[in-house]
């Protein structure tokens, strides 16, 4: 299809499509009518797409989801380009510029020990170029993003204390954390179910379990556990096992919706088995 379009070969010719379909007189309407804010999503959405392909081991989806993720780049570049602000080739030279100046162990004399010490140095680096840009903010949580998933925001404010000591020595008193953030969370459920119309007992509610979250990230950093990662597999594990109870169901003659919770529970335990290889 390139060919036939007569399109240079490479990302020269994706760019050329995207020129294309945002060309104000020729275009198409959905592409033109984009801005930065509306194409954010979809950025979003393909980046978790190529992750969800990794977990798969799928690797024919993910050199589709990687190309679908490079078009958000490149969309997004296009925009730019078209306001004066930069291009596709400013991005490549600016993340080019960055890899190199952040790997000086790689590209200068620098050396470090390990793959800890690397990480040091590197939160070092930003730090030092968030200074150079005239930032203001000199906190040790300074520059981390609040676009970010708020699990991926979690772990990465408990990385930042945490390279300046403020952290557990080991994974025992986050369990224990974890057990006293649960109880607070029991005891706001009987306030809420006490006063069920009292919005600050519903806040507090909403705080205990936050801090349940935080503390549920901070166990799986210290497990050296992705918690995107994890979830993902629950969420599988879920699907995969409810998908089962229907079909186990059925196979009975019956409609899980129309069971009570015990019948349904007696699918899942069914289903459990299965997948184990048990009867």
């Amino acid at each position: 299809m390139a060919e036939v379009l007569n399109l240079p070969p490479g990302i020269a010719g994706l760019l050329t499509i995207m020129a294309r379909l945002r060309d104000r007189d020729s275009g198409c309407p959905w592409d033109i009518e984009q801005d930065f804010a509306s194409i954010a999503p979809y950025t979003i959405e393909e980046a978790y797409e190529v992750a969800d392909a990794i977990d798969r081991k799928d690797l024919i989806s993910l050199k589709d989801e990687l190309g679908d993720l490079l078009l958000q780049v490149v969309f997004h570049a296009r925009m730019a380009e078209e306001q004066g602000a930069f291009a596709f080739d400013d991005v490549v030279a600016a993340i080019s510029d960055k890899m190199v100046r952040r790997h000086p162990h790689v590209f200068g004399d620098a050396s470090v020990e390990d793959v800890e010490a690397q990480t040091v140095a590197w939160e070092e680096q930003k730090r030092r170029e968030r200074e150079a840009a005239g930032e203001v903010d000199t906190s040790a949580l300074a520059g981390i993003a609040r676009g970010l998933p708020e699990w991926q925001r979690a772990v990465k404010l408990q990385k930042r204390a945490a390279a300046v000591g403020f952290d557990w020595p080991d994974v025992s008193p986050v369990i224990a954390k974890l057990h006293e953030e649960i109880e607070e969370v029991r005891a706001e459920f009987a306030a809420v179910a006490a006063a069920p119309d009292d919005a600050a007992a519903h806040g507090r509610l909403e705080d205990e379990i936050g801090d349940v979250l935080f503390v549920c990230a901070n166990l799986a950093r210290h497990g050296k556990v992705d918690v995107g990662a994890a979830l993902r597999r629950a969420n599988l594990k879920f699907e995969r096992r409810f998908r089962a109870m229907e079909t186990l169901a059925a196979q009975d003659g019956l409609a899980l919706a129309e069971l009570p919770l015990e019948g349904q529970d007696a699918y899942w335990d069914k289903s459990k088995r299965a997948e184990r290889g048990e009867s």
